[in-house]
């Protein structure tokens, strides 16, 4: 069988990607965080470095596991270039990476493939720029006098139910594309346990039930595995010239 082998045009690819992703990411970061400490140097607000960590700590404890989680879990359907671009722009549960999964499989690439990186980056760039038009015309432009006309009922029940349809929506597109039948069982039995069992006993683990899940259906799918599983097809682990 053949293997796949890096061509000079993704290798050149992924040195653009990893050096530009460093670079914006590191401003990303520092113009992220130098506002409030801007404000602790020039302002008047007696704020101490024990009030820093603290307040630290507090986010760190109820987001921390998340930190590990999401990249491992967005890395197989993103890529390298796709991982900076939605950690820059931000909103990947709920934009960039429902884009990525429908760019694909409307395609037809499988994630974890040369392709599946290249259409992901494709998607995000697509969804960021709807976004930006999007919310210069509706926000910007037409925001205060959209507030005005919507009945109160209609924005209550698109703040409650508007996130777990796309999710939704989102869970079937992935489950129809990866074909996976054990690993989808796994993931639904196992945030079922954890959302129905285990929170309801142990409501402290609320905060973390969604990275615990992740991190159980990780552990299960992977020691569950089919190990004599046929490697990927070939043809789409090459790259597109």
């Amino acid at each position: 069988m053949a293997t796949a082998t890096t061509t000079p045009s993704h290798e050149a690819f992924e040195r653009t990607t990893s050096t530009w992703g460093t670079i914006t990411l590191s401003m990303g970061l520092v113009i992220a965080t130098s506002m409030p400490f801007l404000l602790w140097m020039f302002s008047d607000l007696d704020i101490t470095w024990a009030q820093i960590g603290v307040a630290f700590l507090a986010v760190f404890a109820v987001y921390g596991a998340f930190y590990v989680i999401e990249p491992l879990t967005y890395f197989p359907i993103l890529g390298p270039a796709g991982m900076y671009q939605a950690f820059m722009i931000g909103n990947v549960a709920n934009k960039l990476l429902p884009a990525a999964i429908v760019a694909q499989s409307t395609i037809g690439v499988k994630p974890g493939t040369r392709k599946s990186e290249y259409v992901a980056t494709a998607a995000i760039c697509g969804a960021a720029v709807v976004h930006v038009v999007s919310m210069l015309l509706f926000v910007g432009l037409l925001g205060t006098w959209l507030v005005s006309i919507t009945p109160d009922s209609i924005t209550e029940v698109a703040r409650i139910y508007i996130l777990p349809a796309i999710l939704g929506g989102v869970t079937v597109q992935l489950i129809g594309t990866l074909k996976q039948f054990k690993g989808t069982i796994i993931a639904l039995g196992v945030a079922a346990v954890i959302i129905l069992v285990a929170v309801p006993l142990l409501p402290v683990i609320s905060p973390g039930g969604t990275a615990i899940a992740v991190l159980l259906t990780i552990v299960l799918t992977w020691v569950l595995r089919d190990r004599h599983t046929r490697p990927t097809d070939p043809q789409n682990m090459t790259s597109i010239n």
